[in-house]
């Protein structure tokens, strides 16, 4: 769903404020090579949600890449594109190696005419919201269409991508594992266009207490886990100034209630040095990585060298692999933070039986499994201490695809199986749809208002501005959830 044409208006005026400083960027001279261009491997995704942010889903899937994978989300900067960031950053080439899935988020001019992401508006960057909300969906998409493993999804970004990155940390922690920040943003920085440039040259002065607020409240409730988060910067961007690092860290190390004095620091290739905040497990929580003397973008490496990749391009600067180091910090290698070898994946996982509310599974034991995690749809759903387990509660007549992993005696997770598909027994009867004036919506309790806008309850979904004029057709499903169908459902009611 396009946004409506007078919020479209208000953010193309003022988004000129918000990204004029990267412009100036695009003058200065720049290490540079051949870009690679773009191999068929890089595929546009449509029908991938409702789509409230119009953004366009590009996804990277490696041959043969089993079910329960990871999955990284990498959000490019402004003026940049989907296929850029692709052909320049290194990620397919470590999905290749580590074995997951990429997809590549692009906002373009028809949103703001730098293409930048609005990580400065609430109703883009916010749960249930705008660009935030079609991420989420692209990610819900992957999940349903790739398998992915719903405990390892990561997210990523530069620049205005690394600010929505941030938000989407905040916004959506129940969802990201972890997220990486390249010469971005502290989540929330910023809830205006006002107040956009003032965040990029310098941040506001807040305790570590005053930034992890602003984490916290962006999913009120919501206790934890939180993502681990590394944070990239070089210490002479004049774009996103370095203060801007020092902000995320004080944010992300205070919502894990960690402090801000690191466990150990090392020095890395590319003038970089690296800052390890660790959990009370002593697992790295928050890494920043500092590259003195770059600028304002995301840090490769060229080379066929082990911790090497990348293309140099504008705002693609060679000095170190981010991309490498960044996986690493995730477990994308195989590993977890903190170390530790893995239990093999059970083998044998079978739907050995269906009801209308309920799915049997069985597997084969592995050896010095003390537990097992059974994952419906990427969500954990029991610990079954045997290698058998009957999933209750469920809907009649729906899949639903199931994992699991080993559990060691020290707690740790290992290897994902190949997922299997349970479909329940039994049917359940066609979603409501109604189709009605946003105005209507409202009066009739399927949609609410903030701001001179209209919501859908329950998604959160924007509908556009309070009045006679816009229409959708909204689809019931559960009873007093309601989801923006304009174009894949029949009204019942108007």
């Amino acid at each position: 769903m396009r946004p409506p044409i007078l919020r479209r208006l208000f953010r193309r005026v003022a988004s000129v404020t918000v990204c004029s400083l990267l412009a100036v960027l695009a003058a200065q001279p720049v290490a540079t090579a051949a870009p690679t261009a773009a191999a068929a491997g890089l595929q546009q995704v449509t029908g991938f949600g409702s789509n409230p942010g119009n953004l366009q889903m590009f996804a990277y899937t490696p041959d043969g890449l089993p079910a329960g994978a990871p999955l990284v989300v990498a959000l490019h900067g402004c003026t940049q594109t989907a296929g850029a960031y692709y052909a320049n950053s290194g990620w397919p080439a470590y999905a290749d190696l580590w074995g997951f899935d990429v997809v590549f988020p692009q906002t373009t001019s028809a949103n703001n005419p730098l293409s930048c992401f609005g990580w400065f508006d609430p109703a883009e960057d916010t749960r249930g919201r705008g660009e935030a909300a079609s991420v989420v969906q692209m990610v819900e998409y992957a999940k349903r269409t790739y398998g992915t493993d719903g405990r390892r999804v990561y997210v990523t970004g530069l620049s205005a991508g690394g600010g929505m990155t941030a938000d989407l940390l905040a916004a959506y922690p129940d969802v990201f594992a972890g997220g990486s920040v390249a010469s971005g943003l502290p989540a929330q920085c910023a809830t205006s266009q006002a107040g956009a440039s003032g965040c990029q040259t310098g941040p506001q002065k807040l305790s570590p207490s005053q930034w992890g607020d602003k984490v916290r409240g962006s999913y009120p409730g919501w206790t934890g886990p939180w993502p681990r988060v590394a944070i990239w910067q070089g210490t002479s961007d004049y774009t996103v100034h370095p203060a801007n690092a020092t902000a995320l860290r004080d944010q992300w190390t205070d919502v894990w209630g960690i402090g801000q004095t690191p466990s150990s620091t090392s020095g890395l290739p590319g003038n970089t040095t690296r800052s390890v905040y660790e959990d009370a497990s002593g697992r790295p929580a928050v890494e920043t990585f500092t590259v003195s003397g770059m600028g304002h973008g995301l840090p490769v490496d060229p080379g066929s060298g082990a911790g090497q990749c990348g293309s140099t391009a504008a705002y693609f600067l060679d000095t170190i692999c981010s991309t490498y180091h960044t996986g690493v910090f995730w477990g994308l290698d195989g590993d977890t933070p903190g170390g530790g070898d893995a239990l093999p994946a059970p083998s044998g996982l079978k739907v050995s039986g269906v009801t209308a509310s309920t799915a049997s599974l069985t597997w084969d034991a592995v050896g010095n499994a003390v537990s097992y995690a059974v994952h419906r749809d990427g969500t954990k759903v029991g610990s079954p201490t045997s290698a058998s387990f009957t999933d209750t509660g469920l809907s009649a007549g729906t899949a639903y695809r199931y994992t699991v992993a080993a559990v060691d005696s020290s707690g740790a997770t290992g290897t994902l199986s190949p997922a299997v598909t349970a479909t329940t027994a039994g049917g359940t009867a066609p979603a409501a749809c109604f189709s009605a004036t946003n105005y209507a919506h409202v009066a009739a309790g399927r949609a609410h208002t903030a701001g001179g806008y209209v919501y859908a309850n329950g998604s959160g979904q924007t509908m556009g501005l309070y009045n006679v004029f816009v229409t959708h057709t909204l689809r019931e499903s559960p009873a007093g959830y309601f989801v923006v169908a304009d174009s894949n459902c029949q009204a019942g009611s108007s």
